[in-house]
C-alpha cells in the first residue's frame, strides 16, 4: 500500500528507533534522579535531544518544554497564557485551526474568557488585516493562528501577524506542527511568541511533542498540570526519556536533510498534480495553489460520493480531512471555512507526500485515482 497521508503521521525513522532503544531497557534511569548516575544520565540524553528540539527553530533549549505532543502544547499556550492574562481573558484565533487549538478555545469560553474565531479567504489563509482590526478593538491576550494548515497545506503570513501582535503587546502563538520539519521556520527571525511542535509529523515517535516558550520578555504561564514542577514548573510528570531522545533525533535528521527534501516533495506533488489533472480536467485545488507546504496536496473531486471514493482507493493511503476529526466523522470545517460547497467538501482528498515516496508510487497512485473516479462516474446516475 503507498502511504500518501504523512500529515496524519510519519513513519519512524529507523535512526530514531535505534537511538531510542537502549532507553526502553539498559539506561532506564528517571531524569529527575539527581542523586545517582541512572538519573545523570538520563538528565543529559534530555538535555542533548532538548539541544536538539531547539536547533531546528533556531531557539535557546531553555525555551523548550516538553509536552506529550502539539495538542498538549496548543493547550498549555492557549489555557495556560489565558489563565494567567488578569482582566484581559481574550482569545483570537481562526475558524481554519486545527481541533487542537478550536476546542480549546471552546472551553475557556466556559470559564469565562471571550473568544473571537475569524474567517479565513478561499485559500484557507487568514488576512493580517482582519487580525489588525481585532487588536485596535481591544488587545487580546494571545492571537493564535497556525504556520501550515494541516488539511490544505496553505501557509499563514506569521512574520505579517505577530509584527502586529507586537505593536499592539498581544502575545502571539502559533501551531507549527505540520511546519517545523518541513519548511525553514525560525523564532529569532519571526515575531512569534509560542510554538507548538509535534515529534510524530516529522518522523519521530508519537507520545511525545513540545512548546516553546520564549524567555524574554518572561510569558506568564499557568500550567494545566501541577505534581513536581518539572519543565520550569509548567509541565509536570516524569519524563519520556526514550520518547524525548527519539525526538531530538529526529529533529537533527529533518534539519539535516530540509533543504533538499523540500524541493524533491515540492516537484513530487507537482507531479502528483499534472497527473491527476490529466485524468480528471474537472478536478480542484483546494489552498493556495503556491505559498502551502512542498508535499501538500488537497483536492475535491466533482460527481462522487466521497465515502465510496476513499473506499475504493484500496491501494493507497489518504485521508478526505484531519485524522484528529475521525472520531465524529463530518465534512471538512477547514473547507467549509473556505467557502468550499458542501458536496465538494465531502468528495474531498488530502494527499500528504513524504520522505519514502517515489516518483513511480506517485504516477501509480494517480492512476487509480483515476480509475476508481471513472469506474464509480460510469455507474452513478
Amino acid at each position: 500500500m503507498i502511504h500518501l497521508d504523512h500529515h496524519a503521521t510519519t513513519p519512524c525513522d529507523p535512526r530514531v528507533v535505534e537511538a531510542m532503544l537502549p532507553w526502553f531497557t539498559e539506561k532506564f534511569g528517571n531524569a529527575a534522579s539527581v542523586e545517582h548516575a541512572f538519573g545523570w544520565e538520563a538528565a543529559k540524553a534530555v538535555d542533548r535531544a532538548r539541544e536538539e528540539v531547539a536547533a531546528i527553530i533556531n531557539a535557546d533549549p531553555r525555551e523548550i518544554v516538553f509536552t506529550s505532543g502539539a495538542t498538549e502544547a496548543n493547550n498549555l499556550a492557549i489555557k495556560g497564557v489565558l489563565a494567567a492574562a488578569g482582566r484581559s481573558r481574550r482569545l483570537v484565533t481562526n475558524a481554519a485551526e486545527h481541533r487542537a487549538v478550536l476546542d480549546p478555545a471552546r472551553r475557556i469560553v466556559r470559564a469565562g474568557c471571550e473568544v473571537t474565531v475569524l474567517k479565513v479567504d478561499s485559500l484557507g489563509r487568514l488576512d493580517p488585516a482582519a487580525v489588525e482590526r481585532e487588536l485596535r478593538r481591544a488587545p487580546p491576550a494571545l492571537v493564535s493562528v497556525m504556520a501550515a494548515n494541516n488539511e490544505v497545506g496553505t501557509l499563514n503570513p506569521l512574520d505579517e501577524i505577530g509584527a502586529l501582535c507586537r505593536a499592539a503587546g498581544a502575545l502571539f502563538h502559533t501551531d507549527a506542527a505540520q511546519a517545523i520539519g518541513r519548511i525553514p521556520f525560525d523564532v529569532r527571525a519571526l515575531p512569534v511568541d509560542l510554538a507548538s511542535i509535534s515529534a510524530h509529523k516529522l518522523y519521530g515517535p508519537k507520545g511525545v511533542g513540545a512548546l516553546w516558550v520564549r524567555r524574554r520578555p518572561r510569558i506568564r504561564i499557568e500550567p494545566l498540570l501541577d505534581g513536581g514542577g518539572h519543565e520550569n514548573r509548567l509541565r509536570s510528570g516524569t519524563l519520556p526519556v526514550p520518547l524525548i531522545v527519539g525526538f531530538g533525533v529526529a529533529c537533527r535528521i529533518a534539519r539535516e536533510c530540509l533543504e533538499e527534501e523540500s524541493r524533491r516533495l515540492s516537484a513530487l506533488r507537482d507531479l502528483l498534480w499534472e497527473a491527476l489533472r490529466t485524468k480528471l480536467p474537472d478536478l480542484r485545488m483546494n489552498g493556495d495553489p503556491a505559498r502551502r507546504l512542498p508535499g501538500n496536496l488537497n483536492v475535491s473531486v466533482p460527481g462522487v460520493d466521497g465515502d465510496a471514493l476513499l473506499a475504493g482507493l484500496t491501494e493507497i493511503a489518504v485521508s478526505s480531512g484531519s485524522a484528529c476529526s475521525s472520531a465524529h466523522p463530518e465534512p471538512s470545517h477547514v473547507l467549509a471555512a473556505m467557502g468550499v460547497p458542501d458536496e465538494l467538501r465531502r468528495a474531498s482528498l488530502r494527499f500528504g507526500l513524504g520522505r519514502s515516496n517515489t516518483a513511480a508510487e506517485i504516477d501509480r497512485a494517480a492512476e487509480v485515482v483515476g480509475e476508481v473516479v471513472a469506474r464509480m462516474r460510469g455507474v452513478s446516475p
